[in-house]
C-alpha cells in the first residue's frame, strides 16, 4: 500500500513538472494534449492526424494544417501550455492590432 501511494505521488508530480515545462504538439499524446486548456478530444486527433503526415515546423504550419487553430486561438493554447518545437506563439502584427471601433 505505502510503495503505491509513492508511486502515485511521484507520478502526479512527474506529469506536474512536465505540464509547467509545456507540452509540444510534435510530442504529445492524445491525453497531453486533451490536458491544455482549449483542446478537447475532437481537436486533440485533428492534430494527431496531421503530425501522422509529417512534424509540425512552427506555429504557422499548425494554423494552417489544424482546422480551427487561428492567430487567436493559437494564443490561447500557447498561453495554457502548448509548445512546437518547445517555442511558444508570438502573434502576427495584424493578430495584435485591436478591433476598429465603431
Amino acid at each position: 500500500m505505502f510503495k503505491k501511494t509513492i508511486i502515485a505521488t511521484l507520478l502526479a508530480l512527474f506529469s506536474a513538472l512536465a505540464f509547467a515545462a509545456g507540452v509540444d504538439i510534435n510530442k504529445a499524446t492524445q491525453a497531453e494534449l486533451e490536458a491544455v486548456k482549449g483542446i478537447g478530444p475532437a481537436m486533440a486527433t485533428r492534430m494527431l492526424t496531421e503530425r501522422k503526415k509529417g512534424e509540425f515546423k512552427d506555429w504557422t504550419d499548425v494554423m494552417g494544417r489544424v482546422k480551427g487553430v487561428k492567430d487567436h486561438q493559437a494564443a490561447k493554447l500557447s498561453d495554457a501550455g502548448l509548445t512546437v518545437n518547445g517555442g511558444a506563439y508570438k502573434a502576427s502584427a495584424d493578430a495584435k492590432k485591436e478591433p476598429a471601433k465603431k
